[in-house]
């Protein structure tokens, strides 16, 4: 497989709307030649009997379900807020918009 390209790197930088000088081409052209012939050696080990992943331990959504639970009230979060307005904190206006 051939490596990547001065010009190719070049190329990707200005997609990205990147001013890379000189030397930052010739460097990231490198980085990116040993990235996928990283890339290349895993795909070689890679074997019909091993299914793509996209992380290496199965992941479980760690959220709890929401549920009603025992609370402050509205009067009680709001008893020690220096000021307040409809059952909300009122704060300083820092946008200037109405």
């Amino acid at each position: 497989m051939p490596g990547i390209t001065r010009e190719e790197v070049a190329h990707l930088a200005r997609l990205a709307r990147l001013e890379l000088k000189d030397e930052e081409v010739d460097h990231f052209a490198s980085q990116l030649d040993d990235i996928i012939g990283a890339v290349a050696r895993v795909s070689e080990v890679a074997d019909q009997d091993v299914p793509p992943t996209s992380h290496p331990l199965p992941l479980t959504n760690v959220m709890r379900a929401d549920e009603v639970r025992p609370s402050l009230t509205p009067e009680q979060a709001l008893s020690g807020a220096p000021a307040q307005e409809k059952q909300r904190f009122k704060v300083p206006q820092i946008l200037g918009e109405d």
